[in-house]
């Protein structure tokens, strides 16, 4: 377990965070080390995926978030702080599950009471208040970036019965869905064009050189299919254009997130005599 302030340091906020800060350095963490991002070194992203997850299932939950301030993480073992443990009697506080690959998406089960991000959208009561509900089979399943960012409905097979689920559009990474006898955790794979930062899309674009001085129009991808876009000339590299309402739908409300498209300029690492001598005139004239 972690020590008192690892949870904060895990996630990279500091203890007056909101929750809203919290919930967004969360999301960050869980897409920066997705597995699935890391295949060259899946057990150590894999290790440190539960522990992002294992910090925001305390930082998230207020009574958790008491008491770890209060005691640290003593606070999650049998007996470990002074008042004694406010989470006995339920073993092991945290769970985690992670599943890639084909087959059956839902490659992993556990009864455990993690935090329950999407409890209040689709049903279900406080895990916290008054009476604790009864716990049922939690499962998790691979999406790809489009099928998370557009919705989809899928059939699946649940002890044996076919069940048609339906993931809603705009659902992110580690969300947790109540769908009344199960619950399900999901697992985004990253995509090879966009990245996702909450409800707004990143992607980069090469252009050459003679394009970002003279300017002219280029092709971008969005979620939505090629659109074409103006660059001004003088355009710098670095330079990021807004596409607004590109991004992902809002997930609780109507309308989407934007898409910033990062312009890289591209210098030409061989030029041949022709272009050597116009670059040299351009440098004699101060370019």
């Amino acid at each position: 377990m972690a020590t008192k302030n690892d949870y904060y340091d895990i996630l990279g906020v500091t203890k007056s965070a909101s929750a809203d800060e919290i919930k967004k350095a969360y999301r960050k963490q869980a897409l920066e080390w997705h597995p699935d991002r890391h295949k060259d070194d899946k057990e150590a992203a894999e290790k440190r995926f539960k522990e992002i997850n294992e910090a925001y299932q305390v930082l998230s939950d207020p009574q958790k978030k008491a008491a770890f301030d209060q005691y640290g993480s003593v606070a999650f073992t049998p007996g470990g702080s002074p008042g004694g443990n406010p989470f006995a009697g339920g073993g092991n506080p945290f769970t985690y599950t992670y599943s890639t690959g084909g087959g059956n998406p839902f490659g992993n089960v556990d009864f455990g009471d993690p935090f329950d991000i999407f409890e209040s959208f689709f049903g279900g009561g406080n895990p916290f208040g008054g009476q604790r509900r009864q716990q049922i089979p939690r499962y998790s399943i691979d999406l790809t970036f489009m099928e998370a960012v557009k919705g989809i409905s899928k059939e699946v097979s649940i002890d044996g019965k076919k069940r048609k689920i339906k993931i809603p559009a705009g659902i992110y990474e580690g969300a947790r869905i109540n769908f009344g006898d199960f619950t399900l955790s999901v697992n985004i794979k990253p995509d090879k064009v966009f990245e996702r930062q909450d409800d707004d899309i990143y992607v980069s674009v090469a252009i050459p050189f003679s394009l970002a001085v003279l300017g002219g129009e280029i092709t971008v991808p969005t979620i939505e299919g090629e659109i074409k876009i103006k660059i001004r000339s003088g355009t710098q590299s670095g330079v990021m254009m807004r596409l607004r309402e590109y991004g992902v739908p809002h997930l609780h409300g109507r309308g989407k997130g934007d898409e910033y498209v990062r312009i890289n300029v591209v210098i030409p690492e061989k030029l041949n005599h022709n272009q050597k001598s116009i670059i040299e005139e351009m440098k004699e004239e101060g370019l």
